[in-house]
């Protein structure tokens, strides 16, 4: 077993007593903000709350006070719930919920919007074409966009108020609902002047009822806005929920008297004996106590390739068992494991706001009650200077409208959209706000190396004969695959592909018999063989002399794996198998260099193998064996110095250091983990695409700033114009849709981003290698 398993410090449960609850009600950053401020008001608490799972973690507060916790969130307007880790689904029912709710409001909203926005400012304008009853029909429309569609901005409002706490749902609804309510009282009392001027005359009396339009015009932008941020946010996912899904459920104990047992993994204690059979995957840490195997540990330590483990070995939780079966005796629960450890800081991460939100939040904090005050002041104004009530608070409504914040609400999630929807072209998923944020002051790319600069898979990369005279290349690998065609090992699959890709064919062997932990044995064309490591000749009694024990050493000083054939007791071939780097990774790098991206390579695996991968692809800096959550404190450290760090990883050993990172970019061929660790995902098996998701994600979030700037902007000349009384409704209602549109165009932009590409690429594997006769073989033509 490697020794870096055996640094594995034990782990010592310090955690503070927290608690999680299960928050409803939520619908924006703010909300979120204000449940967490009125849970850190408990004496001796500290909270987060996590908006993508909709879920409060309490430290502080133990089970006996859960009920402290759930006052102060229902006082803050919200719901709360204890947290039920057996029910895995609350978070997507919540989501799935709150987004067909969106759905169905903004159909309706939209369906009835457009024939009134049609009807009111057409029969506004032509009376020749009004006809009995219109402004009725108009206001029949209008009721459902007011009353059902927009209960989402009202019921904010609502709970805003009764907290004395003000947002851009205020506006949404106010603005909503004295528009409507001045529709109806234009309706009711006739108006006395000759209308409103248009810029190139007065609209008819009789058309005040035109408010309509901006009623439902609001509502229906507003509601777009959120239901596209809300798809958004529900990509975001529960990273520990998907830990726990990938954990073994049950496992099977071995007692004193030797009877096995099956029980739930929660159940597993330190010292209690498991048993882990032949491609299952280990409950928790612990140490081998009988057997040997095989053991896949790319998924904790990101070494690729597979490692022995014997009686007196440490094994990590999560490895999996390639051809053994293993008793071992845990060190730790189940929650206790370096598994959960990971589970735990990449929880963490995800706690992490956005700052652009914040800001925004905090804008409208001042920026929504000023505006009310100035809609009051100015109506006040006008009706005291005037002396016209109509006058007064058609200018005070017109201060309401302009300032609405439709085009503030679709600044955000029309730029995401758009730029999900171009990244999902170009092989890149982007999740979330944080990903958009950091990526315009990304400096450094962290590379993990096994699975994502290399392709995580074995190939044979040398035949070295022993004996040429007695067996040639070719028929020494239809040996070695005959051994290996039923092996579910790494370095068994990578000689039969070669067999199947050099010498057209496999030979067939009988009487097989693995060995785990160091080969296997069999019959091949009427002779005894077998293929394996030096346990397995000195096992079978088969002597090694010094140029096999040479060939060992050099293929391990080149960070490659190496196995001997023998036939009738006689070792005649060493293999050599490495793993394979990327065909694009070399071109990726460059490219960020050129762009200015310093690039580190990070990895669980030995410093030789390490600089060779870097040295290939051309990255100066290599952090190497390093294990899973050292990788997120090395993450932590490049932080700490000033830099703004991009973690690209695919295992679920980079799940912790993914989502540290301020860009937490996956692999979608890497596992599960990662992907929902991260804030982007690559689809496509072509690492350059990273590259496009860092100008992608750039370009998108300068999107999103220009965008905040115009609606900020617009806001900032509109409001005093419409103060002036220089902006009657039609224009203040056109002007406010102007801006949205602008928006919504300036977002659809990024529809043509165009990607980066580069050529020249070539596969190459991580060693150098010799075939029998000199030539050099590289993973293409190894197999």
């Amino acid at each position: 077993m490697t020794s870096h398993l055996e640094q594995v410090p034990a782990i010592q449960d310090t955690t503070p007593e927290s608690l999680e609850l299960d928050v409803g009600g939520m619908t924006c950053a703010a909300c979120a903000t204000r449940v967490e401020r009125k849970l850190n008001k408990l004496d001796g608490v500290y909270a987060t709350v996590n908006l993508a799972i909709d879920r409060a973690t309490v430290t502080g507060l133990g089970a006996d006070r859960a009920g402290e916790a759930i006052r102060a969130v229902e006082q803050a307007g919200y719901t709360a719930t204890m947290h039920d880790p057996a029910d895995d689904t609350w978070t997507e029912r919540a989501a799935q919920l709150r987004l067909s709710s969106l759905r169905r409001r903004l159909a309706v909203s939209a369906l009835l919007a457009i024939p009134l926005c049609d009807l009111t400012i057409l029969l506004a304008l032509v009376p020749g074409w009004r006809f009995t009853g219109w402004q009725v029909l108009c206001v029949l429309l209008a009721v459902p966009i007011v009353t059902y569609c927009a209960a989402p901005f009202h019921r904010a409002t609502w709970r805003g108020l009764q907290h004395g706490v003000l947002s851009m749902d205020t506006l949404v609804s106010m603005g909503a609902l004295i528009s409507f309510g001045w529709a109806l009282y234009t309706l009711a009392v006739p108006s006395t002047h000759p209308g409103y001027w248009l810029g190139f005359g007065h609209t008819p009396a009789g058309a005040d009822a035109i408010y309509l339009d901006v009623a439902a015009g609001m509502v229906t932008f507003q509601l777009g806005g959120r239901y596209f941020e809300t798809r958004s946010r529900r990509r975001l996912a529960d990273v520990s929920q998907a830990l726990a899904d990938l954990g073994v459920r049950t496992a099977v104990l071995v007692g004193a008297d030797g009877a096995r047992r099956e029980v739930p993994s929660e159940q597993v204690r330190p010292g209690d004996l498991f048993l882990v059979a032949p491609g299952g995957r280990l409950v928790t840490d612990g140490v081998v106590e009988s057997g040997t195997a095989g053991l896949d540990t790319s998924p904790m330590t990101g070494e690729s390739a597979p490692v022995t483990a014997g009686p007196g070995d440490t094994v990590l939780g999560g490895t999996v068992d390639l051809d053994g079966e293993l008793t071992v005796r845990a060190t730790a629960a189940v929650a206790a494991s370096r598994l959960a450890q990971m589970a735990q800081i990449a929880a963490e991460a995800q706690r992490r706001k956005s700052r652009v939100q914040r800001t925004a939040d905090r804008i409208t904090g001042y920026f929504v009650p000023t505006v009310i005050a100035l809609a009051v002041l100015v109506g006040a104004g006008w009706w005291i200077f005037s002396g016209s009530a109509d006058r007064a608070l058609a200018n005070g409504v017109a201060v309401l409208i302009i300032a609405c914040p439709c085009a503030l609400g679709l600044a955000t999630p029309t730029a995401l959209m758009v730029g999900i929807g171009r990244g999902s072209q170009l092989g890149v998923l982007i999740k979330g706000h944080d990903a958009l944020e950091m990526s315009g002051k990304v400096d450094t790319v962290v590379w993990d190396k096994t699975g994502t600069i290399t392709t995580g898979r074995m190939a044979l990369t040398g035949t070295h004969l022993l004996d040429p005279e007695r067996i040639g290349a070719l028929d020494a690998l239809r040996y070695a695959a005959a051994l290996e065609t039923a092996s579910r090992h790494p370095i068994g699959r990578a000689l039969v592909a070669a067999a199947r890709a050099q010498a057209g064919r496999v030979l067939r062997a009988t009487d097989v018999r693995a060995r785990p932990g160091q080969g296997v044995v069999g019959v091949v064309d009427a002779a005894p063989a077998m293929i394996g490591n030096l346990m397995l000749l000195e096992a079978e009694g088969i002597r090694a002399d010094g140029e096999v024990r040479n060939r060992i050493e050099a293929a391990a000083g080149a960070a490659a794996s190496a196995c001997v054939l023998a036939v009738d007791g006689v070792p005649v071939a060493v293999f050599e198998l490495s793993d394979t780097i990327h065909p694009t990774a070399a071109d990726a790098v460059a490219t960020l260099q050129r762009l200015g991206l310093r690039s580190v390579l990070l990895t669980g695996d030995n410093p030789v193998a390490a600089r060779r991968v870097a040295a290939a692809v051309g990255i100066d800096d290599v952090m190497a064996q390093v294990l899973p959550d050292q990788k997120a404190a090395r993450i932590e450290e490049l932080r700490a110095s000033g830099r703004c760090v991009a973690m690209v990883g695919d295992g679920i050993n980079d799940s912790a250091a993914v989502a540290t990172a301020d860009l937490g970019i996956a692999l979608a061929n890497g596992t599960d983990i990662a992907m929902k660790a991260a804030d982007v995902i690559i689809v496509r098996d072509d690492l350059r695409t990273v590259v496009d998701a860092v100008r992608l994600s750039q370009r998108t979030f300068h999107t999103i700033r220009v965008n905040l700037g115009w609606a900020f902007g617009y806001n900032i000349i509109a409001i005093p114009v419409a103060a002036a009384g220089l902006l009657n409704p039609l224009i203040a209602a056109a002007a406010m849709a102007m801006s949205s549109v602008l928006v919504i165009s300036n977002s659809m932009r990024l529809r043509e981003f165009a990607p980066t590409r580069s050529s020249g690429l070539t596969e190459r594997s991580v060693v150098s290698a010799t075939t029998p006769d000199g030539e050099p073989t590289t993973a293409a033509n190894a197999g």
